[in-house]
């Protein structure tokens, strides 16, 4: 018996010692797995900015343009919620599991769209400014609210966003009126701002759509130079798809590409708002993703400085080389928002540090962000306006970033951006600010031509009337084309421009707005019989980026009689990008334009679509049908 307990005591103690020597139960394995997948509709179309979440909680992804998502969730047992505007949610329950997953979604549309009622007051004005309180109260709660007095109306939230007023462009008799003058466009920011309204479930301000910046928003495969202008023009037309009647010409003007690697040295100084209305989370915190992006694209022969302005300006980074990309990070992270905005201080600063750090033959250039809220120091928009001319003369161009929502100023953004040769976007999220800095780098920060202006002579043989849809703020007396002190806009490397006439043929109907006719000036020239297939001439004028005289080019078109859905893709993309803009402003030269047209003419342009931006616009386009029976708008 002894013998047997000293046996199992020998055995105990070797079980223990083997147990101490086995090495831990690895811990350490994640409790996590990542989830990745696309969200799609019933077409089979990819949905931009629908939603994927833990059920029952916050933790959730937002799709991309090309309607992907990736989520980290836990490996238990748990429930994905798919969701979008105007579609009903999609519920997929995942098994407990080790491995990363894929999970795609197919929304339906919800029988019953938009519970939700929004409405949207803002007062009629030279300038309209949205004064009025912007609510969002559903359906049931609205019925409920009827039924107890107890129950206390959602909260108004106050918003002072301000918007340029735009007088919509009208047709004109070509034997009145022949030539229309117009300066280059490539801002895109009424693009942003649009998708931000839309994507919020609110239709926009009707001023808070420029056509034009809607239409330039996508690329367009025009053919580059090839000879050594800077730019070319192309030009073609069809006939009008919300209009039959008429034929709607498109011009584009195509920037050369150029390498990355072989633009010049930039010298750049970061002006960044830091003021009180800047510190929500999609704004000076996406100010900071934005740059941070930026500054991942600078080269050694690059410099960054940074200049912060609120209630005063300072320099809070001098000029640093683009290898110094750590010092910039620190610099940009230690920001953080708090007082009031002076605005002109920070320019003045800005521009100072700019021009002692010049680099000649370089991309010398201010990249300002704010939301626009100026309210210490220059603030009206004709203080702005002298200040930013004045600064103009430095040979410095300026970028001009928009951001937030509530008190976004856009009139005076796109007024720094119109003034003081540059270029304005809005960013609504970080994809926006990749695209600018990442994906158009050099289109956005190296200027391949200024001033460029654009003229166009009608042929009163082919052409009765014509009405440009768009530029109605860049629109230029005739007499402007030829006078090489007058401001235009500015082209980035890879740029394009794209401009759009709806015209009424020879013999066609005159237009309702059309002026009697003229008892001494009615006549033909005899070129102009002699040149009977000619519908117009184009002519461009631009100026190197250091240059003071203008160059010249030009092109004809010739008739073309095709219809809309034989032209070209990026055509089509164009009309309907144009009919959209038209339907969001409920423009009086509409036509027979619909979502369901807009939507069709869209699907069938949406082509390659590498980084998702036109499946992107056919989600809003279905996300503006929707909306647009449940909006009121008050006057």
């Amino acid at each position: 018996m002894k013998k047997l307990l000293a046996t199992l005591l020998v055995i105990s103690a070797a079980c223990a010692s083997f147990a101490q020597s086995r090495p831990a139960a690895n811990t350490s394995q994640p409790l996590t797995r990542v989830v990745t997948g696309i969200v799609y509709d019933e077409l089979g179309q990819p949905i931009a900015g629908a939603s994927v979440r833990i059920n029952g909680t916050q933790s959730g992804s937002t799709t991309s343009p090309t309607g992907g998502y990736k989520l980290t969730v836990p490996r238990k047992r748990t429930i994905l919620d798919g969701t979008f505007l105007g579609y009903n949610t999609q519920s997929i329950t995942l098994p407990d599991g080790k491995r990363d997953t894929t999970i795609n979604f197919t929304l339906s549309p919800a029988t019953q769209m938009l519970q939700d009622v929004v409405v949207v007051g803002y007062a009629t004005q030279p300038k309209r400014a949205i004064t009025g309180s912007v609510s969002t109260i559903a359906a049931a709660e609205m019925s409920h609210s009827r039924k107890s007095k107890q129950m206390a109306p959602p909260a108004p939230r106050f918003n002072t966003e301000d918007y340029s007023g735009i007088q919509e462009n009208i047709f004109h008799q070509v034997k009145k009126q022949p030539l229309s003058t117009f300066s280059s466009d490539v801002d895109r920011a009424s693009y942003s701002n649009v998708r931000r309204f839309l994507n919020q479930g609110m239709m926009p301000p009707i001023d808070a759509v420029r056509t034009e910046e809607l239409i330039n928003y996508f690329d367009y495969k025009y053919t580059p130079p090839t000879t050594a202008d800077p730019v070319a023009i192309h030009t073609d037309m069809a006939i009008c798809p919300w209009n039959s009647d008429n034929r709607l010409v498109r011009i584009g003007i195509q920037g050369k590409i150029v390498d990355v690697k072989a633009l010049p040295a930039s010298n750049i100084v970061f002006l960044l708002d830091v003021s009180g209305s800047m510190s929500d989370q999609n704004k000076l915190p996406l100010v900071k993703q934005a740059l941070t992006a930026l500054v991942g694209q600078l080269r050694p022969k690059d410099k960054v400085a940074i200049v912060v302005y609120a209630g005063a300006a300072g320099l809070v980074l001098p000029s640093t080389s683009g290898d110094e990309k750590m010092k910039i990070l620190d610099a940009l992270n230690r920001l953080e928002a708090g007082g009031s905005t002076a605005g002109g201080a920070g320019i003045e600063l800005a521009y100072k540090v700019a021009v002692e750090n010049f680099i000649e033959k370089g991309n010398n250039r201010v990249i300002i962000a704010t939301d626009g809220d100026f309210n210490v120091g220059a603030s009206s928009d004709g203080e702005m306006q002298r200040l930013i001319e004045a600064k103009r003369e430095t040979g410095i161009f300026l970028s001009v970033l928009g951001l937030g929502m509530g008190n976004y100023k856009d009139n005076k953004l796109e007024t720094l951006a119109d003034k003081g040769n540059g270029n304005y976007a809005y960013i609504d999220n970080f994809e926006e600010a990749r695209r600018i800095f990442v994906t158009e780098f050099g289109g956005t920060l190296f200027t391949i031509a200024k001033d460029v202006k654009l003229q166009v002579e009608f042929n009163p043989v082919m052409v009765q009337s014509y009405r440009l849809i768009g530029y109605e703020n860049r629109v230029l007396q005739d007499e402007d084309f030829n006078n090489d002190k007058k401001d235009a806009g500015d082209m980035g490397a890879g740029h394009t421009v794209t401009a759009l006439y709806e015209i009424v043929p020879a013999g066609g109907r005159v237009a309702p707005n059309e002026i009697d006719p003229l008892k001494y000036q009615e006549y033909i020239p005899t070129k102009a019989r002699d040149a009977r297939n000619e519908v117009l001439t184009v002519k461009v004028r631009y100026k190197q980026p250091e240059g003071r005289k203008s160059i010249l080019l030009s092109k004809v078109l010739t008739s073309n009689m095709q219809r809309i859905d034989a032209a070209p893709a990026d055509f089509r993309m164009a009309a309907a990008v144009a009919e959209f803009g038209m339907l969001l402003r409920n423009s009086e030269f509409k036509g027979k334009s619909s979502y369901e047209h807009v939507l069709q003419l869209a699907t069938t342009a949406k082509g390659e679509d590498t980084e998702g931006y036109r499946a992107e616009f056919i989600q809003l386009v279905k996300k503006a049908a929707l909306l647009k029976p449940t909006v009121a708008m008050a006057d």
